[in-house]
């Protein structure tokens, strides 16, 4: 299998495996969300530790620098909101509104890109932008309130990206890095827990306790396969494949769990996949434009950004 073949292989692996996650978590539902919060933390750093071990990973530590590591630490805050966030709302049945959640997540990445970067937007974003505000605001409407879960999830997600990104550390040492700083929190809360009596890990059957012990699994390996991915397909590919994620969850709330999506929501939706399309189509041209060769552009006539 080529490079190129593999590499879609690994994307749609890791995209589809975050798009299935609810299925996982839905068997620990009558467990606290707290709880599987904590256990998804301290089972990602025995898992990650295991495969760093393994591979004789550990000198990837040493290239991250004091101001990475800062940065890890705040990226490990950033991602318990969005992985609480994310737990709470599969727990709650709110499965499509996490869908809608990495469906805005793309343009609130380009929205930090201008607000914190500094870059400027283009006439595509722009329409994009307005696109997307106009059916969150429909939404809005149609929930009684600004959709907090969709919405929780889009920022902090984005945020995490644009963390991971200024750190520019491998997705097998920056996940151990983070879990490592919320690892004695988390062990503290699961101590109490079972201190209390309240725990349920070990408590409540083998197969729950199976369960919460592979959420380092399922955390990490999807991870590890998307960074497979990274170094095998360029960007113009791996972003349509990101939408396979928030399409799986969609179909599973509205499908699986019977989840309603009123009219209201429907076009809201529609808007918002309208908004993803506009920009995922000028980001495709642009690379494909900057790709070709400086003789073809004259040639062509194709227009600058």
């Amino acid at each position: 299998m080529s490079s190129s073949r593999s590499g879609i292989a690994f994307a749609v692996g890791a995209y589809g495996l975050w798009g299935l996650f609810p299925l996982y978590l839905k068997q620990l539902s009558d467990i606290g969300d707290i709880e599987v919060l904590a256990h998804r933390i301290v089972w990602s750093l025995v898992f990650v530790g295991l495969i760093l071990a393994v591979t004789r990973g550990v000198a990837a530590f040493r290239r991250i620098g004091p101001r990475g590591y800062g940065l890890l630490a705040l990226a490990a805050a950033v991602i318990t909101v969005n992985w609480g966030t994310y737990i709470w709302a599969v727990s709650n049945d709110k499965v499509v509104d996490a869908s809608l959640g990495y469906y805005i997540n793309p343009l609130v990445t380009v929205l930090l890109g201008v607000l914190v970067l500094g870059e400027r937007m283009r006439r595509d974003q722009w329409v994009a932008m307005a696109i997307a505000t106009a059916g969150v605001t429909i939404l809005t409407v149609g929930y009684g309130h600004p959709p907090w879960v969709a919405l929780t999830l889009a920022c902090s997600f984005g945020t995490y990206g644009l963390i991971k990104k200024k750190v520019g550390a491998g997705a097998v040492a920056s996940l151990g890095i983070e879990t490592s700083v919320l690892f004695p929190v988390a062990l503290a809360y699961l101590v109490v827990l079972d201190t209390g009596g309240a725990a349920s890990f070990a408590r409540t059957g083998w197969t729950d306790t199976l369960l919460l012990a592979g959420c380092g699994i399922v955390t990490a390996v999807p991870l590890m396969l998307f960074g497979a991915a990274a170094v095998r397909v360029p960007l113009t590919v791996l972003g349509p494949l990101q939408y396979i994620a928030p399409t799986t969850l969609f179909l599973l709330g509205v499908l699986l769990y019977d989840e309603p999506v009123s009219t209201t929501r429907a076009v809201g939706f529609v808007l918002i996949w309208t908004a993803l399309a506009i920009l995922t189509i000028g980001a495709i041209r642009r690379a494909r434009r900057q790709a070709r060769p400086p003789e073809a552009t004259v040639r062509t006539g194709a227009p600058a950004d």
